[in-house]
């Protein structure tokens, strides 16, 4: 593994406990959430396809009270009558 350089990170204690819940919801710690979020960030400044997408989880997807997430019926052309 090659060495990781270090840097002092100054932010406001809102956005530091905003990061730290983000990270606790997606089973990293601050530091690896944070990493992993530059990491996107330059991933898509890059252009680059996401190759590796995080789960879905109905939290993220706004279905309330932790219940499944349902992905939407897709239209097949019919009208209202199913014709």
């Amino acid at each position: 593994m090659a060495d990781k350089k270090k840097i002092l990170l100054r932010i406001s204690p809102e956005l530091w406990e905003h990061l730290n819940r983000w990270a606790a919801d997606d089973l990293r710690s601050l530091n690896a959430q944070i990493e992993y979020l530059l990491r996107e960030a330059v991933r898509r400044r890059r252009g680059e396809r996401d190759t590796n997408p995080p789960p879905r989880t109905a939290e993220r997807d706004g279905a309330p009270g932790g219940q499944e997430a349902v992905e939407p019926e897709q239209d097949q052309g019919q009208g209202e009558n199913g014709v």
